[in-house]
């Protein structure tokens, strides 16, 4: 582990040159990967230098200890020399976490599409919740969320929406939510007082630069239409309705919400390229779990991954059998007590997969 930390010191020293570079910086494509790069190997660097730090402070505490005969000085330098230690355990581990293979998407903004599924109104109504508690978890983290477009249902749920949320390290966080999410609870239409189960699906895609996945004019096919459905005044009025079709791929993103094609145009392009480098990004990701076990968030979107039990204020996470009595809060936003689960159980995984495959 230490020869691969010394020689990521040596690679963020190369970058930091490299960064001042004129040359480099003429050139924006290279300049940003460049600068993504080094932004990923900052904090590995910083502790690997801080535990070389401790290493040589332990050494001169060791020292000392073997020197002085005052015994008040003994006992602060072995006061010392103990904490110094603990510190030492803690970033040797922290270490390990960093040295894990990292996903080269982590630091990217996401694009966010939530359905309601199986369930009609209630299915709808639930997306809508969704739809709120990434909100709120996005505010707490500092994050910029922007709706892209949105098929509002008339009972104010949601068929459909998409959003983007900006901000460090998004996709790190919320690429856990991909999937299925069920929720078992009275919907407000029911008479009898049943419990329903409905599902919405989640999709998170990272977005993608234009720098980074220049999709060629040839390969889209745009068709222009009157937007129609709940909306402001320019729905129906003017064509402003755009839809892009991606050839070599069939993706398509239809986009309404804006007051104006160029606006849809711009925000359907967003999802478009963020669709685009999903897919491609998904197949290399499909050739890698053929030969080495999935980790979380890889998983097939169809899958259930989380059940919200109104009745019992319960919400579940299938994929680690995590269980939480806190609905309410989770629902508001407060949904760091399963990602940080997530997070570690797919931690957790990829340092068994390291010493099996060693």
């Amino acid at each position: 582990m230490f020869d691969r930390l010394a020689s990521v010191e040596g690679r963020y020293e190369e970058l930091n040159e490299l960064l001042s570079d004129p040359e480099v910086v003429s050139d924006t494509k290279r300049l940003m990967k460049l600068t993504k790069e080094e932004a990923s190997l900052r904090e590995t660097v910083a502790t690997y230098r801080r535990y070389k730090e401790v290493e040589k402070d332990i050494s001169d505490t060791e020292e000392l200890l073997g020197e002085t005969t005052d015994s008040e000085m003994t006992e602060m330098a072995k006061e010392e020399l103990a904490d110094l230690k603990t510190e030492k355990v803690q970033i040797e581990e922290k270490m390990k976490v960093l040295m894990l293979p990292k996903d080269e998407n982590d630091d990217r903004n996401i694009i966010m599409e939530i359905r309601g599924a199986a369930g009609g109104d209630e299915a709808a109504l639930f997306a809508g919740d969704l739809f709120g508690m990434y909100q709120k978890y996005a505010d707490a983290q500092g994050w910029r969320t922007e709706v892209l477009d949105a098929n509002v249902t008339g009972i104010g749920g949601y068929k459909e929406v998409t959003l983007m949320i900006t901000g460090e390290n998004v996709y790190s966080k919320l690429k856990y939510e991909n999937g299925a999410h069920r929720v078992q609870r009275v919907p407000s239409t029911e008479s009898q007082g049943r419990i329903h189960t409905s599902t919405a699906t989640v999709v998170v895609m990272p977005e993608a630069e234009e720098v980074e996945l220049n999709i060629a004019d040839k390969d889209i096919r745009t068709d222009i239409y009157h937007a129609s459905g709940a909306g402001g005044q320019h729905v129906n009025k003017t064509a402003s309705a755009v839809r892009l079709t991606h050839l070599p791929t069939g993706i398509t993103v239809a986009m309404q919400d804006g007051r104006s094609q160029i606006q849809n145009r711009e925000k359907a392009m967003k999802v478009l390229r963020a669709r685009v480098y999903d897919h491609i990004h998904n197949i290399a990701q499909n050739e890698i779990d053929a030969e080495r076990k999935s980790a979380i968030g890889t998983g097939d979107r169809s899958e259930r991954i989380r059940t919200y039990n109104f009745p019992q204020s319960r919400v579940t996470d299938h994929r680690i059998g995590l269980t939480i009595q806190k609905l309410e809060q989770i629902l508001n936003g407060k949904l760091d007590e399963i990602i940080d689960a997530l997070v570690l159980h797919d931690q957790t995984e990829k340092m068994e997969q390291l010493q099996h495959e060693n």
